[in-house]
């Protein structure tokens, strides 16, 4: 098997790496025996703004995964039946299997979510997949104003880490339904009193920039939990950081011709720039928001991943480096 960096040279003995890395081909041929579930417009619905997939990404990179999350699905399922066993208590319903889905905005991790979300709810084992995205979860603008936050978004501070951490708790405890918070984008504030309800899934996807976040250190010296102690799996999307820069000044220019132009939006300030002017503008978001929390705060997160996603400039997969049992 070929990988990038003459990286293959990691499992022959020659460099010893927690990680088995598999460049693009060598992933692709894992898939080659297997039906591609999803059709056309099923990937035309989950495609992001700006996200160039299509059915070749589909089959030959997140078919592959979608099998390899449903194997440690079924595996998880075996040592439920075990544990109990050992024991010797009954065999409840076992709790959903939680996989974190990280990585920087305008990476390209929402549809990577919601191809996987899709794909796994294919596989006859577990046809129940939910997506709850970490944007709910973010305090509302008005106390991120009155914090002094608002500037900050995005960044671990401005969520609700309680709420989002009792959320995942829940779920893992096996509540039959659970609530998570609804975000608009198009008001770029959380949307009041209305609610997701998650019951009973299979499988739950969370998605959010910082999900793999280490607990934090209280200020008597213990350390509590996190979110991430909670998942059973967790990908991130990975790419060079000036491909991501170059993304998000797409991406806005063409919310500044869509979105932007609604004038309920909380951007509609954007729509009437020229281009010059939003390239401008674009830049000075991610060099003072992004950027920043990307380098201090998502980046750092990456090695906490079971499997990353390594993108190339045109936002294709180019290797999978999978953590080793």
């Amino acid at each position: 098997m070929s990988s990038p960096a003459g990286s293959e040279g990691r499992d022959h003995g020659r460099e010893t790496s927690p990680y088995i890395e598999l460049a693009r081909d060598a992933w692709a041929a894992l898939a080659e025996s297997t039906e591609q579930p999803l059709s056309p417009a099923e990937i035309d619905r989950v495609r992001g703004l700006g996200d160039e997939l299509n059915l070749d990404e589909v089959q030959q990179v997140y078919l592959p995964l979608s099998r390899l999350l449903s194997l440690y699905v079924d595996a998880a399922g075996h040592l439920h039946r075990r544990q109990q066993a050992f024991l010797d208590f009954p065999v409840p319903p076992r709790t959903p299997f939680v996989i974190g889905l990280a990585g920087s905005v305008a990476v390209g991790k929402s549809t990577t979510a919601r191809v996987l979300q899709q794909m796994l709810a294919h596989w006859p084992e577990h046809p129940s997949v939910s997506l709850v995205t970490t944007d709910g979860f973010l305090f509302p603008n008005a106390e991120l104003e009155r914090r002094g936050l608002l500037q900050r978004k995005g960044f671990p501070e401005s969520y609700d880490r309680k709420a989002l951490l009792r959320f995942v708790i829940d779920i893992k405890s096996g509540k039959d339904e659970v609530e998570a918070p609804i975000y608009s984008h198009l008001t770029y504030d959380v949307v009041p009193d209305e609610k997701i309800v998650v019951k009973s899934p299979d499988i739950v996807i969370v998605e959010g920039l910082n999900v793999l976040q280490p607990a934090r250190v209280r200020e008597d010296g213990r350390t509590g939990l996190a979110v991430s102690d909670f998942f059973d799996f967790s990908v991130f999307v990975d790419a060079a950081t000036s491909d991501i820069q170059h993304w998000y000044v797409q991406r806005f220019l063409r919310l500044r011709d869509t979105a932007f132009r609604d004038p309920k939006s909380y951007f509609a300030r954007y729509g009437d720039l020229t281009e010059a002017e939003a390239r401008v503008e674009a830049a000075r978001i991610w060099e003072s928001i992004n950027g920043p929390n990307l380098t201090q705060n998502v980046l750092p997160t990456r090695s906490r991943a079971n499997l990353v996603l390594r993108k190339d400039k045109d936002h294709s997969v180019r290797y999978v480096r999978l953590r080793k049992l």
